[in-house]
């Protein structure tokens, strides 16, 4: 988070150990909005398809802790150029997320991963490659488990999903449908 803009940075904590999020005003509504609140943007102008036009791009990022945030800030900004955004966007990078930081913690450390975006139509499917073998498995952990819910995500909240093996490695992809 920046600590630019009108106000300057974080306000003072409330209560030792607690941190608020500047506020922002809505332009013309007159009441204040915590900066980073999630709305549902799906009948907004800039939530909508532009156009319907094929989106294939790659990154490659280094298998270490920052990937996945990498990961996620790339394919939403590439999801956002093509015109999708609203709560398709925000699967869409959690998502991304979870596949990337399993191929850190999976995969071999010395090897890069490949993230993939195609959009085609109303279509957004995100494949994560590694050089790891396995194949993964969706596992239902106990609610106090700090880890073992990126593949229930990811079955959960897309479209179709599923994962591919090669003889380098593995890809697992995912599908989003955008909203109309």
């Amino acid at each position: 988070m920046n600590g630019g803009g009108a106000g300057g940075g974080l306000n003072a904590p409330a209560s030792p150990g607690r941190v608020e999020a500047p506020r922002a005003r809505g332009r013309g509504l007159g009441h204040p909005r915590r900066v980073g609140d999630v709305r549902d943007l799906r009948s907004a102008a800039s939530a909508r398809r532009r156009d319907a036009h094929v989106v294939d791009a790659q990154l490659v990022v280094e298998a270490e802790r920052s990937a996945p945030r990498a990961a996620r800030h790339w394919v939403m900004r590439a999801i956002a150029e093509a015109g999708i955004g609203g709560s398709t966007n925000q699967v869409v990078e959690l998502l991304t997320g979870e596949l990337v930081a399993n191929a850190v913690v999976h995969g071999p450390a010395d090897r890069p991963v490949t993230v993939r975006v195609r959009i085609d139509g109303n279509a957004v499917r995100v494949l994560v490659s590694d050089s790891g073998g396995g194949v993964p498995v969706v596992e239902h952990p106990e609610p106090t488990a700090p880890s073992g819910r990126g593949l229930a995500l990811v079955e959960t909240l897309s479209s179709d999903w599923g994962t591919m093996t090669r003889p380098d490695g593995k890809t697992v992809w995912f599908e989003v449908l955008a909203d109309d």
